[in-house]
């Protein structure tokens, strides 16, 4: 269940001199006193996306030996990540890149040689965050070999919900404290002058890179599948914040 918690506002009396233009202004004439608070709502939840980042490598001295190579293995991770239910609109490429450079003398291609150097990268977008760690276990499993980010955060959908929330609380933290201004000074709050919305803040939350990362290398090692064990990927919850500035006509 989302939790609401509120920071404390800021507050000040001002007089203002004229009209404002933004916000939602009430039937105010120019030089109304006003309260003009600031409040900022934070709704706590968990996430329903996550998103996972991954990469084929290969290098080889013949240019089309190496792209090929990683064409094929490319091909293989993401037929692997559609038989986990991983579905086409859920991955999308997102970089592919190719340079050589010369290989040193502890190279495996020996050295003094030019080696072409080609990436593929993925991307995985998908509701089904239960399965985090198996997409990375199954991608580094079938050709994969390089982990380069795993986030979790919200849908557009889940974010609007939590972003109304957050105004709400930060709305109510506003009146509350413009209440007791008013009370403490002995006037009475009358109207809303205007109100200004800032922009909200929906933060990622990342998955601790040595969990993940171990997955690529173990895979890239050569070693007996039957020791791997699956990669536990665990979410955390995630932050919604928005902040109001109002202003309350006085009398």
């Amino acid at each position: 269940m989302a939790q609401i918690s509120r920071i404390y506002p800021v507050v000040l009396v001002m007089l203002i001199a004229a009209a404002l233009t933004v916000g939602i202004a009430s039937a105010a004439e120019p030089n109304e006193k006003v309260i003009t608070v600031s409040g900022t709502g934070k709704v706590t939840t968990s996430p329903d996306t996550v998103i996972i980042s991954v990469a084929v490598e290969t290098e080889n001295t013949d240019s089309q030996k190496a792209q090929k190579e990683n064409a094929d293995k490319m091909a293989q991770c993401i037929n692997a990540l559609k038989s986990i239910g991983i579905t086409e609109s859920e991955m999308k490429t997102t970089g592919y890149t190719m340079y050589s450079y010369k290989s040193s003398s502890d190279s495996i291609f020996g050295g003094d040689k030019t080696i072409y150097h080609v990436r593929n990268t993925i991307q995985i977008k998908t509701s089904k965050i239960e399965l985090a760690g198996k997409i990375i276990d199954t991608a580094t499993s079938n050709g994969a070999n390089n982990v380069n980010s795993v986030r979790f955060t919200l849908s557009d959908e889940k974010s609007q919900e939590m972003r109304d929330s957050a105004l709400k609380a930060a709305v109510a933290q506003a009146r509350a404290d413009a209440d007791a201004v008013a009370s403490a000074m002995g006037i009475s709050i009358v109207g809303v002058y205007y109100v200004n919305v800032d922009s909200s803040y929906t933060p990622m939350v990342y998955a601790e890179t040595a969990m993940y990362k171990n997955a690529a290398m173990v895979a890239g090692s050569g070693m007996d599948e039957a020791v791997m064990r699956a990669t536990p990927i665990e979410s955390s919850d995630v932050d919604v914040t928005a902040s109001v500035s109002v202003a309350y006509i006085i009398r």
